[in-house]
């Protein structure tokens, strides 16, 4: 009869393990912590599993840039994104085209740079109206990037900024921002708003800007088009040109594996079962401060690691390093039968 390798059997290897028997010593709960404490947080970073290895699509929405962890739509593919997936890999596809994936801000905006528009606003300032509203000459705009400025009477320099809002129906910023001082960007309701993609505002400066003096704005226009270069950075993912319509964007991922809970009691892999036994096993230990039976149990809690990684390896072992030449590499079978690759 097989063992079926579940959330009862790795408890009880773990009494066996910590020569604790009786709930008295330790419950049920507190084991149940400590297993999955190691599955969430030390298995995804000890071991990168073939299995673990996943596709992760996402869509981009007409004139945003930025997707970021979503924490207000549950059904998104990016919420909990931080804690859900440990890594992001290539291949990187935007609707079935191949697209650049880079972690360097340096690099991503030395092909796109930040580089804003200054423009004189129509208005100038009379000493005494605050609020300027109208429409940007170049548009669309952005968001993170609008900065409006002029001066007061006694030279000082007045400014306000951008800051995107997020919209409720997709948890990623939208395509209008809140308009509020460069000194309290926190400040509810805001100063104004702005629309990044029609270029509308409609703002108040905290004070007057001086008689005569400029209104000027500094934006960075754009021309939306079909993405083919992400940035991955900060756990958000930046693409440009920026979109234009809607566009899949799918990369592969590690995902980091599930809770063991009474619906789900069972590992992604039930060979797990032995090493997460191990290394919940282990944390007790730590917190017991016993540094004598952490350093019987780490030979086996090595081992059961091997095991764990000798299926990614094995799978992993045929596959040829892919180089600039692989597109050109076909198969052939020579007359013993025997398949064979060669350029």
């Amino acid at each position: 009869m097989a063992v079926l390798n579940d959330l009862d059997t790795i408890r009880i290897k773990i009494r066996r393990l910590t020569r604790s028997p009786s709930e008295a010593q330790i419950t049920n709960d507190q084991i149940n912590d400590y297993i999955n404490t190691f599955m969430l947080y030390d298995f995804p970073e000890h071991v990168r599993l073939f299995t673990t290895r996943t596709k992760l699509s996402f869509y981009t929405q007409p004139y945003v840039d930025i997707y970021d962890t979503n924490t207000i739509l549950a059904t998104s593919p990016l919420y909990n994104f931080k804690n859900v997936y440990t890594t992001v890999h290539t291949p990187a596809y935007i609707d079935g085209y191949e697209a650049k994936l880079s972690q360097s801000e340096a690099e991503f905006y030395g092909i796109y740079p930040k580089t804003s528009s200054i423009k004189k606003l129509i208005a100038t300032g009379d000493g005494i109206e605050t609020n300027f509203a109208g429409t940007l000459s170049a548009r669309p705009v952005m968001p993170e990037n609008v900065m409006f400025s002029s001066t007061d009477d006694e030279h000082n320099g007045i400014t306000v900024v951008d800051q995107p809002r997020i919209d409720p129906a997709t948890g990623h910023r939208g395509t209008s921002g809140y308009i509020n001082s460069v000194d309290n960007l926190e400040l509810f309701p805001a100063l104004g708003l702005i629309n990044y993609e029609t270029g509308e505002y409609d703002f108040d400066f905290p004070v007057a800007p001086a008689l005569g003096a400029y209104i000027y704005s500094h934006t960075l226009p754009y021309q939306a088009a079909r993405p083919n270069t992400i940035l991955y950075y900060n756990n958000a993912f930046t693409v440009r040109p920026v979109p234009d319509k809607v566009y899949k964007i799918t990369l592969e991922a590690y995902k980091r594996p599930s809770a063991l809970l009474a619906a789900t009691p069972t590992p992604g892999l039930e060979q797990w079962a032995a090493y997460i036994a191990y290394g919940a096993a282990k944390k007790i230990f730590e917190d017991r401060m016993d540094t004598e039976s952490i350093e019987k149990i780490m030979p086996e809690f090595k081992q059961q690691e091997i095991l764990c990684l000798r299926r990614t390896i094995a799978q992993q072992s045929d596959q040829r390093t892919a180089t600039i030449y692989t597109g050109q590499t076909g198969s052939t079978y020579s007359n013993n039968g025997r398949g064979g690759q060669h350029l």
